[in-house]
This record gives structure tokens, sequence and C-alpha cells, in this order.
């Protein structure tokens, strides 16, 4: 996910796709916990995803306020 499509969706649609990734993230470290997960590598990238998610958040709520 780059950060360019991130920018093209509103701050709530932002919140939602943060909240779904925080979900896919636990259900991940879950799943690596109980020995269940193949790809470990996707908890890696979940947590990216959802850093960029809550930067571009943090950008609009910053430009909302000039």
């Amino acid at each position: 996910m780059k950060a360019q499509e991130l920018r093209e969706l509103s701050g709530e649609e932002l919140q939602a796709k943060s909240s779904d990734l925080r979900g896919e993230l636990f259900n991940a470290k879950v799943k690596h916990a109980t020995g269940q997960l193949e790809d470990t590598a996707r908890i890696g990238t979940l947590r990216r995803d959802i850093a960029r998610v809550e930067t571009v958040l943090r950008e609009k709520r910053e430009t909302e306020r000039e």
C-alpha cells in the first residue's frame, strides 16, 4: 500500500483502514503465537501499513488546522 494511494482517501476511510489493519495484525499475532501463521513477514508488513495510515491521518489533521 502506497502513501499516495492513502492520501486520496478521506479521514473516515483512513480511520476504517487503520482499524481493519489493526484487527488483521492482532489476528496474525495470535496465529503466530499458536504456530499457525505461515507468512511471518506479514506481521512486519501490517505494522508498516498501519504506520503509513497513521502518518497520512496526522498530515490531514495538520493541514485542516492551517
